[in-house]
C-alpha cells in the first residue's frame, strides 16, 4: 500500500545519495526510504506525527530523523537539489521552445 507522498524509484534514486551515512551498529528495523515516506507523509497530510499510519515507521523514528535532518541541513540540501533540477528541466524545455518558434 501506497501513498500519494511516497517518493518514487527515480525520485529515490536523486534523494537517496544527499541522505547521511551512519555508522552501522546493527541492522536499521526501517529503511531511510520508509522514514522519508513517513516525513512526507506527514508534511502533505498535516497530521499529528501520533497518527501517521501504522504501516510506516512509528512517529518518534519518522520525527526523531525529521528532526535530525532539520538541525543537519540535510532537508535544505534535498530540497536545493530538486530545486535546481526543476530549474533545469525548465531551461531546457524553455530553450527548446524558443528554438522552435524561431
Amino acid at each position: 500500500m501506497g501513498y500519494s507522498s511516497d517518493v518514487t524509484d527515480k525520485e529515490w534514486g536523486i534523494i537517496e545519495p544527499l541522505l547521511p551515512i551512519k555508522k552501522k551498529t546493527r541492522p536499521p528495523v526501517w529503511t531511510k526510504r520508509q522514514i522519508l515516506n513517513g516525513i512526507l507523509y506527514q508534511l502533505k497530510n498535516g497530521c499529528n506525527w501520533a497518527n501517521l499510519p501504522k504501516d510506516l515507521p512509528p512517529y518518534s523514528t519518522v520525527f526523531w530523523h525529521y528532526k535530525q535532518w532539520c538541525e543537519d541541513g540535510v532537508l535544505d540540501k534535498i530540497m536545493t537539489e530538486l530545486h535546481r533540477r526543476v530549474r533545469e528541466q525548465v531551461k531546457k524545455k524553455t530553450t527548446m521552445d524558443n528554438s522552435n518558434h524561431d
